[in-house]
């Protein structure tokens, strides 16, 4: 008989009164949630060059409005986790895109770059609330044995959301202004709140009377740190690329930024389906930390090739290279939804929320890091120094997974 994936709590099949369909769609709308709130938080990066070129703002001050909803959603995540844990996901998912409504609206209604960018504050810190409960829902209404291809879907949320910002926000805001393209958001939040609240049923839960003696799953072992840790050392390869991978196609191999930008959006695409493809692997070999520990090995391997091809010289290695690039977009972030998978399932029913708003927390701390760090790398050494010394981090996080703690006795 072979070992079941730990999580004490979490019933072993979702109740047979929800159809299939319902769970799917459900799992649909917490992916369009995340996506809007993608778009919320990520898109203001779009409106850089119109805040530079036309509000008369520095790179830096226009850096500082377009992180601002960054800035919310990290300040935000572990409470909104605790709400999730509490009130449940669909009251988490209501109130939280609720918040994202009302805040854009305010963005797109007020005068002054700094009064939106304090809008902006609040609307990503309202937007953090999909994190922890989306997740959730994935876990309560999904078999263990679906979890890693619906997490994998859901994990898709991201790319998704980022690419609507790219293609619209930039266009509306040079086109337009400002307050069109923030309606871009404002209305994605606005459907998706309308989609919850027609779709989303609260996962089934132990009763609530247990909530209280429910353990501390990060007492038990260190599972659950070495999870967040294996996390946050895979978001430096992936930041590394997904931030500077632009600026080499156009700085170094001297392409055109149109022609780059369109194979870093298809990059974002690619990626998206490594997550599900890691997601059903995952479900195959009945393990989420068995993959993660070979996709850190695969980012490891495939950065510190890249790194040794952007430093070489002549077409093929410049083909070569490029082509690694592609493949490291999608080998470094298909370990997102097996790292969620694994949180909720061994955080269980009353601390998966606050667990998962640690996991991103943690990620987001270290995403905020590697794009000052890397710049002073590439500055100094080049962008094949530092694409190779990002390969260091994913030889740590394949040492740091803990595959020996995921399975339960059989």
């Amino acid at each position: 008989m072979p070992p079941q994936l730990i999580g004490a709590d979490e019933p072993s099949a979702p109740p047979s009164d929800v159809s299939v369909r319902r769970r799917w769609a459900m799992l649909a709308v917490g992916t369009a949630a995340q996506a809007s709130s993608a778009t919320m938080v990520h898109g203001p990066a779009f409106l850089i060059p119109v805040l530079h070129t036309r509000a008369g703002m520095t790179l830096a001050e226009a850096g500082l409005v377009a992180a601002a909803p960054m800035a919310g959603l990290m300040c935000t995540l572990v409470a909104w986790g605790l709400v999730v844990d509490r009130r449940g996901e669909r009251f988490a998912l209501l109130a939280g895109i609720s918040g994202v409504v009302a805040a854009g609206l305010a963005a797109v209604l007020v005068d002054g770059v700094w009064l939106v960018a304090a809008a902006l504050f609040l609307a990503g810190a309202s937007s953090s609330a999909t994190n922890a409960a989306s997740g959730r829902i994935v876990v309560g209404w999904f078999p263990p044995e679906r979890r890693g291809l619906a997490m994998g879907i859901r994990q898709c949320a991201q790319p998704l959301g980022v690419g609507l910002g790219a293609l619209t926000m930039a266009f509306l805001a040079d086109a337009h202004g400002i307050a069109a393209a923030l309606w871009v958001p404002l209305v994605a939040a606005a459907v998706a709140l309308v989609l919850v609240a027609l779709l989303v049923i609260d996962p089934p839960r132990p009763p609530a009377a247990e909530r209280t003696g429910a353990p501390n799953p990060y007492r038990a072992d260190r599972y659950l740190a070495r999870i967040h840790s294996t996390s946050m050392l895979l978001v430096v390869p992936q930041f590394v690329v997904w931030t500077f991978g632009l600026t080499w196609l156009v700085d170094e191999l001297g392409w055109a930024a149109g022609f780059a930008g369109i194979v870093i959006a298809g990059t974002q695409l690619i990626g998206a389906v490594g997550r599900i493809g890691a997601g059903h692997l995952s479900d195959l070999v009945r393990s989420r930390t068995r993959p993660m520990q070979w996709i850190a090995w695969g980012a490891a391997g495939t950065m510190l090739a890249l790194g040794a091809a952007a430093s070489g010289s002549g077409p093929a290695v410049v083909a070569l290279a490029v082509l690694l690039l592609v493949v490291a977009s999608a080998v470094t972030v298909a370990d997102n939804g097996l790292a969620y998978a694994a949180v909720a399932e061994r955080a269980g029913a009353f601390w998966s929320g606050r667990a998962l708003g640690i996991q991103n927390t943690g990620q987001y701390v270290v995403a905020a890091a590697v794009p000052p760090v890397a710049g002073l790398v590439i500055t100094a050494w080049g962008y094949g120094a530092a694409f190779a010394l990002a390969a260091g981090f994913g030889l740590v996080a394949a040492a740091a997974v803990p595959v020996a703690q995921e399975w339960a006795p059989s």
